[in-house]
């Protein structure tokens, strides 16, 4: 049985308790030891190469360097990492290690939350996590990131000024596999089917599991 450890917390208004409570049901529902910690101590209280895949939802939060360094390094060794929105990639502004390791970081949601806008998957990018999704239609925040050139953009959604963002990419961490998507403000953005799916095979995927085409 493989293991995960979600650790949730930060800024309350991206319900990191609701959305790890979700994101843990996908997991067990694929046979997956969930352990879902409140605090950042868990990185470097607990073994972290028992697990075969960290979720990190803390938005804006401090980390200190004792909790940092060993999820860098377990991942590096293969520990997955996966994450959504800002519990990942705005996670700890200061911390550029982090946001090396994670692939980007937010700057902006231009328009704010209830923007309505397409996120497309990337036809010169095929994967098993975007298989078989179809062009989503968005209310959200629409966000703005700065992000690692050596990631490879699975999906993107375009602004109204042309630029054309990446939405969900994958990327490598030494040996981890390192999965993210931007949605996710809340709970009810996951929770639709086909979002909810590409979510959970993305996660499956840094864990390193086998992942076929959909049904």
């Amino acid at each position: 049985m493989k293991k995960a450890l979600l650790v949730q917390g930060g800024w309350d208004g991206h319900q990191p308790k609701e959305v790890s409570e979700l994101l843990g049901d996908q997991l067990r529902q694929h046979d997956f030891d969930v352990t879902i910690s409140d605090t950042l101590d868990s990185f470097k209280e607990l073994d972290l190469s028992q697990f075969d895949l960290i979720v990190p939802l803390w938005t804006m939060g401090k980390i200190e360097r004792d909790q940092l360094t060993p999820v860098v390094e377990a991942v590096k060794s293969g520990v997955g990492l996966a994450g959504v929105h800002g519990g990942m990639c705005d996670a700890f502004r200061n911390e550029t290690e982090w946001q090396f390791m994670t692939g980007g970081q937010w700057v902006a949601h231009p328009g704010n939350d209830g923007v309505e806008y397409t996120v497309e998957m990337n036809p010169n990018e095929p994967s098993p996590i975007t298989a078989g999704t179809p062009t989503l239609h968005i209310k959200s925040e629409q966000y703005y990131m700065h992000v690692d050139p050596a990631i490879r953009v699975l999906a993107t959604t375009t602004f109204a000024d042309g630029t054309v963002m990446p939405v969900v990419w994958t990327k490598s961490w030494g040996k981890g596999r390192v999965f993210y998507c931007s949605l996710g403000h809340q709970r009810n953005i996951l929770e639709p089917a086909d979002v909810l799916e590409m979510v959970t095979r993305g996660m499956l995927w840094a864990a390193g599991v086998e992942i076929g085409e959909p049904a």
